[in-house]
């Protein structure tokens, strides 16, 4: 037990940035209490960015130098029409310039860990081939995973939940929300195992568990 505590006395905490974006916060039922979470969350910084840039002039350097700073960067979103929000694809267009995030010489974000948190409207069960929306979530977000492989960071499956229209009246919010801020924790502690959430489909509340470092399947 003393060499495990001498263990995690050694770890250095990692810092997380979250990039959250949604164009209607006000009618916010599950993103907005996941932000606050997040906001709240030692180690890591939350950014909201329709906040931030209400005219969509995105600050490139300040962005880079926020990147830069981090260990891990998550895209917090609602999934609007199979994507994400507009001002996360401006953000990507500019901030992700060659020379600073690919190209011979744009190395920046080599070796960071990439992760989206996303609700879905639809029930679960619509995100599979022979589903309502014919692709597994992950599959629906592969441009964002392609992004990340290209920049040189790692990968991680989405933090996801489903039914995020009705999920306040289901009471499904609370629960996610909990999920979230053990996340957020696990990642700056970095007891999170990263090599089998890589593997994973998605991440949800439920499973989340599963995927701490010496967790049994």
């Amino acid at each position: 037990m003393e060499n495990d505590k001498n263990n995690d006395a050694n770890i250095t905490p990692k810092k997380v940035l979250v990039l959250f974006a949604h164009p209607s916060l006000r009618r916010s039922e599950v993103n907005a209490p996941l932000f606050n979470v997040a906001k709240q969350a030692e180690g890591v910084t939350a950014v909201d960015l329709y906040a931030e840039y209400p005219t969509l002039h995105i600050d490139i350097d300040r962005e880079q130098k926020r990147l830069i700073a981090n260990d891990i960067v998550i895209f917090q979103f609602p999934l609007y029409w199979y994507s994400t929000p507009s001002i996360l694809k401006e953000w990507q267009d500019l901030v992700l310039e060659y020379g600073f995030a690919y190209g011979s010489k744009g190395t920046a974000l080599h070796g960071k860990t990439f992760m989206c948190a996303i609700s879905a409207g639809g029930k679960e069960e619509f995100y599979k081939a022979d589903g309502y929306n014919h692709f597994k979530i992950r599959e629906l977000l592969h441009p964002l995973e392609q992004m990340s492989n290209l920049v040189g960071m790692r990968y991680m499956a989405p933090y996801s939940l489903f039914g995020s229209r009705t999920a306040a009246e289901d009471g499904k919010v609370t629960s996610h929300t909990e999920g979230y801020r053990q996340l957020l924790t696990a990642l700056v502690n970095d007891t999170l195992d990263l090599d089998v959430v890589a593997k994973r489909e998605k991440v949800t509340a439920a499973n989340l568990s599963t995927m701490m470092k010496g967790a049994t399947s």
